[in-house]
């Protein structure tokens, strides 16, 4: 069992003839994703690394009964992508293309809950549940299979966590990167049920950022949950105004401290363990894990 992804899903790439898109078959196929086509306007009867493009997404679901989808088209078309997604009926989306505007974002984030689908994104690294399917920007060879959920906002302090647990003998039961823009189609508490509900996980560590008040609903979520829960909010002393990298680190709720130092109260005050430093994330899993053997 894994979460989102696994050796039943099919596959499609959107954008599948572009540079990334190309990449990503190739990686796919090598690793053994199950991938079945790509979706790429006007290229439909090619084929690319052995699997078949089409122009239009609800011909490629058509033909392949695909149920998961790894966009990777420019930003401006972004919008018009998820739109066609969703019609396609399609259950999982992976928007890799980053900073869509706002309003797009809104847009297709409601779009997307009202017909059902999931979107990890804008700007998602995606996921990956090793040995079984990876639609992220994850190389297969970084990961092991293993025990631990990873849930973040960032695919390199995801990257940076996995070769933390590698190098101590753990590896990864899925890993669920949700995008660094100020407007995410999945938080941190769609994913959590499913980490608690997956009999692979044993414990999950949820990497956050200052800005914005997911990771608050998080913790209050944390409070309820039976698999414990290892938070590590990075940035913890860069100053207030300091604007960070990904755009939902910059934006702030009235009323409520965004900082890293006070996101790190919160889990700490719904009995969650937390990390100061990213080398401190393995520790504080094992101490987590004992309590609750």
């Amino acid at each position: 069992m894994s979460i989102l992804v696994d050796r039943s899903s099919r596959i499609l790439i959107q954008g599948i003839t572009g540079g990334t898109g190309r990449s990503y078959a190739k990686r796919m196929i090598k690793h053994g994703t199950p991938l079945v086509g790509g979706v790429s306007p006007g290229k439909g009867g090619e084929m690319v690394e052995g699997v078949p493009v089409f122009s239009t997404m609800r011909d490629a679901v058509a033909a392949t009964g695909a149920n998961a989808v790894l966009s990777a088209v420019p930003t401006e078309r972004a919008l018009d992508a998820a739109f066609e997604v969703v019609e396609a009926g399609i259950k999982l989306m992976v928007l890799y293309s980053e900073n869509v505007p706002l309003h797009d974002a809104v847009r297709m984030r409601a779009y997307a809950l009202a017909r059902g689908m999931r979107l990890l994104g804008p700007n998602s690294a995606g996921v990956i549940s090793p040995g079984k399917a990876n639609l992220a920007d994850i190389n297969d060879a970084n990961v092991v299979a293993g025990r631990i959920g990873i849930v973040s906002k960032s695919g390199t302090l995801s990257y940076e966590v996995i070769d933390s647990l590698q190098r101590n003998g753990m590896g990864e039961s899925s890993v669920v990167c949700l995008g660094g823009d100020r407007v995410l189609g999945t938080g941190y508490t769609d994913v959590l049920p499913l980490f608690e509900a997956d009999e692979e996980t044993a414990a999950i560590v949820l990497i956050g950022e200052p800005g914005g008040a997911l990771e608050y609903a998080a913790a209050e979520m944390a409070k309820t949950m039976k698999k414990p829960v290892v938070a590590y909010i990075t940035a913890q002393h860069a100053p207030p105004e300091k604007r960070l990298g990904h755009a939902g680190a910059i934006s702030s709720i009235a009323g409520a401290p965004t900082t890293a130092k006070e996101k790190l109260r919160a889990f700490r005050e719904a009995g969650c363990i937390t990390a100061a430093l990213l080398t401190d994330i393995v520790p504080a899993l094992n101490k987590a894990m004992a309590a609750v053997r």
